[in-house]
């Protein structure tokens, strides 16, 4: 190494030790103007030698030019989110749930501030931070390693050559987020709601100066892909990642039982506005790791954590309207029109009024004093009224007996709150079941948000779902802000929607009561529409999942004269109308990924994970996201890690991807 070389290792070793004193101990050790001379020095030498330069080096947190868009990036381990406690009852009925499931009495958890910003992974290779990524969906995010590098709480090297992926929370200090809106008032810019909008919206710039200056901090409090992963509790890897140099926050603690957990909400309960920065509740997770594999997941969340959410924030002010809105199922909902106040950090104007018979309990009237609040921190909704200081000038709502957007007589179903509209040429309703069609988890077709389907209705070119499938280009052409490329595009999203399975058909066909999980066991019993649409109660009730309830919907639903005459005409214009998976009755049973149950690890470069979950399911096979000794097959593609290795120690068969595809022919 030459002598520039190992001058240039010093400074940088130099400087990354203050960021860590200063942005993770929170404990600096020279003044900013030794920082910034060691700093100086450090980009004048690099200038000198640019050959010289690495990725790693302070000076690189901010690059050069902006982004031109963000790029998708899938997680290795899905990023779930947590269910929720509201108040000790329900930390109690999680605890009971976890001992019953473990078979055991006692059980350790450790508690967490719950950081009110935006959740994160970082991956690490051989100890160089590599990628950044929002948790998007759970499954895919988005890549903000650009935005991220500028957080100087983030270690651009790490400790040791782990290879390593973390999950935490970037956020926006108070100071930061009051220095922040002070600058936007005086540039006369609108500003930021509340800090976690200004991390968010901060994280997702193309450009990464302005990241930068935003002044964002960071909290570690998980391992997403950890290859020498051996610790065995929670506990041990939050101590583990602070020893590599990632920020873990201080507060985090171990307790024995449930009482001792929700002592330490309620301590945070009255002193959390005492903290540096927003917290909207306290997750508590096992500690012991052994466990997290033994309860594993729902669909959505991990059955060995959950998150306390303190109580919403409330506020008064005056109503000022009722207006109503018209769903797809043809609920009348009303909302109410609010004198603009701040509550939970944001201004709010409008706020659930639930039904007609939510507003006659409440005894709730135009102009009346209003007590406000957010259910879970997200959603406004009207409380309660404060009859006490009303004037008189109060005026009492009535729902009216036509339906707002067509004129058609509102009915109330049998057992049902709600009023609605049961014309089936309602434009509202007929609006808003287009949008729920092509909705991500329906038909998935990128292009069709709600303003591009208002414009389709407002030029009379689509007035079903059919109408989808037979747009014409030059028609689409004459729309506002809709060019070549974008129609285009669009036509191509359509088009390769036809393709998908019968289940997102049935869940965006808007069948009352049927979800995209129902739709999905429908589709797998049933095998393809024809069978469904000609199925009785009876055969309906007895696939499990599937109640009398739902089961008479779908009954009433394919009566419809109407209905039938839109799925032909689907089928016509070539939507696929049958399961694409495997159903039990039909999986080939020479196929090797019959009955088998299979894991997927690694990068895999000819197929996304979920083709090859498909593919394989389609020919029999179970699709697991941990191994264990029941594991039959572990798929290895690149960087493969912990799986891999644990499959190796069972002695379980491992293919790499070109295996898999030659078998899947």
């Amino acid at each position: 190494m030459s002598e520039v070389e190992k001058k240039l290792a010093t400074l940088r070793q130099q400087i990354n030790d203050y960021n860590y004193q200063y942005h993770v101990l929170d404990a600096p050790t020279v003044p900013d103007a030794e920082y910034d001379h060691v700093m100086q020095t450090l980009r004048q030498l690099e200038a000198e030698h640019p050959e010289l330069v690495t990725v790693d080096s302070p000076t690189q947190r901010v690059g050069g030019e902006p982004l031109a868009g963000f790029t998708k990036v899938e997680h290795t381990v899905p990023m779930l989110s947590l269910a929720n406690a509201f108040n000790e009852q329900d930390l109690r009925n999680f605890d009971r749930r976890v001992r019953e499931g473990l078979a055991v009495d006692q059980v350790d958890y450790v508690c967490e501030l719950k950081i009110d910003g935006l959740a994160v992974s970082l991956r690490y290779q051989d100890g160089q931070f590599q990628q950044g990524a929002t948790r998007g969906d759970g499954s895919i995010g988005e890549d903000i390693t650009h935005n991220l590098r500028t957080i100087r709480s983030i270690p651009l090297k790490i400790k040791e050559k782990q290879t390593i992926e973390v999950r935490g929370e970037a956020f926006m200090p108070k100071r930061s987020f009051l220095a922040l809106n002070e600058a936007r008032l005086e540039r006369e810019e609108e500003p930021f709601a509340n800090p976690r909008n200004a991390a968010a919206g901060s994280l997702r710039q193309l450009d990464p100066k302005i990241a930068a200056a935003r002044n964002l901090d960071i909290y570690l409090y998980a391992v997403g892909k950890w290859e020498a992963g051996t610790l065995a509790t929670h506990s041990e890897r939050l101590t583990y990642l602070q020893e590599l140099g990632f920020k873990i926050n201080p507060e985090w603690r171990k307790c024995q039982d449930i009482d001792e957990v929700i002592n330490y909400v309620n301590g945070w309960l009255n002193h959390r506005a005492d903290l540096a920065y927003e917290i909207d509740g306290i997750v508590i997770k096992i500690d012991r790791i052994a466990y997290h594999d033994i309860l594993k997941t729902t669909a959505k969340s991990p059955r060995w954590a959950i998150a306390f959410k303190f109580p919403a924030e409330e506020a008064v002010t005056t109503l000022i309207d009722v207006i109503l809105s018209v769903g797809r199922t043809g609920a009348v909902t009303p909302t109410a029109l609010l004198e603009p106040v701040k509550v939970a950090g944001t201004t709010v104007q409008r706020a659930s009024l639930h039904n007609a018979d939510f507003i006659e309990e409440k005894d709730i009237r135009i102009n009346d004093t209003v007590v406000i609040k957010k259910a879970g921190d997200i959603i406004p909704e009207v409380v309660r009224v404060i009859p006490e200081q009303r004037s008189g000038t109060e005026v009492p709502f009535k729902m009216p007996d036509n339906c707002p957007a067509c004129g058609a007589e509102l009915v109330r179903l049998e057992e049902e709150v709600a009023l609605r509209c049961i014309n089936p040429s309602c434009e509202a309703q007929l609006k808003e079941g287009l949008t729920h069609f092509v909705s991500r988890n329906a038909m998935n077709i990128d292009g069709l948000g709600e303003k591009v389907i208002a414009q389709l209705y407002q030029y009379h070119l689509v007035k079903n779902v059919a109408d989808l499938y037979q747009l014409n280009r030059d028609e689409l052409l004459k729309l506002e802000r809709m060019g070549e490329k974008s129609v285009d595009n669009l036509l191509t999203a359509i088009e390769a929607s036809k393709s998908n399975s019968l289940e997102r058909l049935l869940f965006g066909l808007g069948i009352r009561f049927v979800g995209a999980k129902a739709a999905k066991t429908l589709a797998i019993a049933f095998g393809n529409m024809e069978q469904l649409r000609g199925a009785t109660v009876e055969e309906l009730t007895a696939v499990d999942e599937i109640g009398v309830k739902m089961a008479e919907s779908i009954v009433r639903y394919f009566e419809e004269e109407e209905v039938n005459q839109l799925i032909d005409q689907l089928q016509q214009l070539g939507l696929t109308m049958r399961y694409l998976g495997a159903r039990p009755a039909e999986a080939d049973e020479a196929s090797v990924f019959y009955d088998k149950t299979i894991v997927l690890t690694g990068k895999l470069e000819q197929l996304t994970r979920q083709e090859a979950k498909e593919k394989i399911e389609a020919l029999g096979g179970r699709v697991t996201g941990s191994v264990s000794k029941n594991t039959d097959l572990v798929i290895a593609g690149a960087e493969a890690g912990s799986k891999l290795t644990k499959a190796e120690q069972l002695g379980i068969e491992v293919w790499n991807e070109q295996e898999l595809i030659d078998q899947l022919g």
